[in-house]
């Protein structure tokens, strides 16, 4: 069972362009071109996160980005006129704040994505959406904390959508939704300590209820924690060599054989595949990336239409890259994305020019915010 999102969202729980230009990479009969023209504007922002979902409800996906890494920045709401192009931005709040987490879900039950924003050191904050792309400020929620990530899933399983803050060095936790988007403080989970820096949900041992994988850096252990069916946390299984440094996480079926596994992202070594066995052990691993990787972001998608998951990851310092499955969830082929290396915190895929492909769009930190078109081969 995996975390369910509403219907008008289309992404996967965040190549790079400094300059003008047309050029594509490919694999198989798939190749991803980008141009000035895609910009999301053309600030150089401090951008950790984007988001993909039908804001205005214009039946495309449009995306939301948070910026302020470090320091307080205007987050953007970039609605999608048709085809990818994205000329109409919109400020997404009044106040600036150190930024690094965005999400989208309908929060309050009524049909339309609402945007939940996570801040560093700041009051964490949900804006409800009006049904035409404009947001209002509806509720602070949380402690301030030094927020990395949000996940939101409906993680007690009573029809809403809660919101779980992860943070570096400080306790993770859950908020639960009354229904109506307001969150009322639920478990901590992890250590206290923990520098858990992503968080992903799915049921990994099967018995229906929502498990967590947590990435942790600062050469932390990464674990699993089992739910109980009371939204509690308390049977942890390790993963990875105790050490690693993970900036990312994500849960999907890689291989397809019915059991959920799990992608990591990491800095300093190679990124990981840990293959599920059905009850939250790991049965196989394997690695891909350099042997010296720096990524910072990561999702899962099908971008060739072939029924596998591949794996697109964001780094900083070097190319972005697709990873296309092979078939058996541990071999991947390897396509970098056109343009230069820089620094990329946030991804996300979804089909932006409506061509039945997915594309993605990425949160750079010092430079332009993209989005690549997935396009047939030439």
């Amino acid at each position: 069972m995996m975390c369910r999102w509403n219907r008008r969202v289309l992404q996967i729980a965040s190549c790079v362009v400094l300059t003008a230009f047309s050029s594509a990479a490919t694999a198989g009969e798939r190749a991803f071109v980008s141009s000035s023209r895609l910009f999301l504007g053309t600030e150089t922002n401090l951008s950790a996160s984007v988001r993909i979902g039908d804001i205005d409800g214009d039946g495309d996906l449009d995306v939301v980005v948070a910026n302020g890494r470090h320091w307080p920045q205007q987050n953007y709401v970039c609605l999608n006129q048709g085809r990818a192009r994205f000329s109409v931005m919109r400020r997404l709040g009044e106040e600036l704040a150190t930024t690094y987490a965005t999400e989208l879900a309908d929060l309050d039950g009524d049909g339309d994505l609402d945007v939940v924003v996570g801040n560093d050191m700041a009051r964490n904050r949900v804006y409800l959406n009006d049904g035409s792309g404009r947001f209002l400020h509806h509720v602070d929620f949380g402690e301030v904390s030094s927020i990395r990530s949000l996940t939101l899933a409906d993680i007690d399983q009573d029809g809403d959508v809660d919101i779980l803050t992860n943070s570096r060095g400080r306790p993770n936790q859950v908020y639960l939704n009354n229904g109506s988007a307001q969150f009322d403080r639920g478990p901590s989970f992890g250590n206290l300590d923990d520098s858990t820096i992503d968080v992903a949900v799915g049921d990994l041992n099967r018995d229906g209820h929502l498990d967590l994988a947590l990435a942790n850096r600062d050469s932390q252990q990464n674990y699993v924690l089992l739910n109980n069916g009371k939204t509690e946390f308390v049977d942890r299984i390790p993963f990875g060599s105790g050490h690693d440094e993970t900036r990312a996480i994500a849960i999907a079926d890689l291989d397809r054989d019915g059991m959920l596994d799990l992608v990591t992202a990491n800095i300093g070594e190679p990124n990981a595949v840990y293959l599920g066995d059905g009850t939250g052990e790991i049965r196989k691993t394997a690695s891909f990336g350099s042997a010296k990787g720096q990524s910072y972001t990561l999702a899962v998608a099908d971008m060739d239409n072939d029924k596998m998951p591949d794996l697109i990851i964001g780094n900083v310092g070097q190319e972005n890259a697709v990873y296309f499955n092979q078939g058996d969830g541990t071999s991947y082929r390897e396509v970098q994305l056109p343009g230069h290396s820089t620094s990329t915190y946030g991804l996300a895929v979804g089909d932006l020019n409506g061509d039945g492909y997915r594309d993605i769009a990425v949160a750079n930190s010092g430079a332009e915010n993209v989005v690549y078109l997935n396009v047939a081969r030439n």
